[in-house]
């Protein structure tokens, strides 16, 4: 039987929506496409599906503070997690004179459009407002994280996969909920890492600089594509103490952030095989 556990990413709440406000039937709607992308990665033909995963950990209905909005018009929060991200890809810093926030963001969204196209402009307006929720605390950030270690608790996975804002609620709910322990940790394109938007506002904060595996964790693999601009930096033991392997891949640099993508190529396999059925 199988025992993994996976947590998704940003850009989810439509699959809430789907279900008809249900996150049990989200969550399977994730689990089934999981599952598929995953087989193809093992080996598997297109359009088949293995049972891998046990069940999908959503959370995207605690962090929803309505639909995507042009990045002019996001709440402050956001645009601040825009241009600090953006900064990190070598544009403007936020503080650039003589410009409104609101004015820096417009002018980050023109030149990331210039720079990686308008996918990567829409992935902003999904990432930004996400990243700021959950981080500004409170209840949003409770929850999520609770709901990742509920499920963890429930069905005790050997193994977690954790892909891009999920690797964040998935390291604050094993640090959070100590009795919680999994054989293998598998983060996908996390931005933990991400000097002021994510690593310095993490609980528990790092110490003189580094952060650390959680301690009910035995081994932490991180995966990252080279082209992936929400995991920066790409090698998590640059700052993480406890990292086993950084494995660096190559998914599709116009597509640089989906799980499908991250579960198709293959990068996990040699650590998730001694867990699938």
């Amino acid at each position: 039987m199988t025992s993994i556990v996976g947590v998704h990413g940003i850009g989810k709440y439509h699959y809430y929506e789907d279900a008809g406000g249900s996150a049990d039937g989200a969550a399977a709607a994730v689990r089934a496409k999981w599952n598929a992308y995953l087989h193809q990665g093992l080996g598997g033909r297109a359009g088949g599906a293995g049972d891998y995963f046990t069940e999908i950990a959503y959370y995207a209905h605690h962090l929803h503070s309505g639909p995507p909005r042009p990045v002019r018009q996001m709440a402050t929060p956001s645009k601040l997690v825009f241009a600090d991200w953006a900064a990190q890809l070598g544009g403007p810093f936020r503080d650039a004179a003589g410009e409104s926030l609101t004015g820096i963001a417009h002018l980050l969204a023109e030149w990331l459009l210039a720079r990686l196209g308008p996918a990567a402009v829409r992935f902003a307006q999904d990432f930004c407002p996400e990243v700021a929720t959950y981080l500004g605390g409170g209840a949003p950030r409770v929850r999520a994280r609770d709901t990742v270690a509920d499920v963890i608790r429930r069905r005790r996975p050997r193994a977690v996969v954790a892909h891009s804002l999920g690797s964040v609620v998935t390291y604050e709910a094993l640090w959070a909920h100590p009795d919680l322990s999994v054989d293998l940790l598998v983060t996908l394109g996390s931005p933990l890492g991400m000097r002021r938007v994510v690593f310095d506002r993490l609980a528990p904060v790092p110490v003189r600089g580094r952060g650390a595996r959680p301690p009910g964790v035995r081994r932490w693999i991180n995966i990252a594509d080279k082209d992936d601009i929400a995991a920066i930096p790409a090698a998590l033991a640059s700052c993480f103490d406890g990292v086993e392997r950084d494995v660096s891949c190559d998914i599709d640099w116009l597509d640089f952030h989906t799980v499908r993508n991250y579960l198709r190529c293959g990068g996990a396999n040699e650590y998730l095989k001694p867990f699938v059925a």
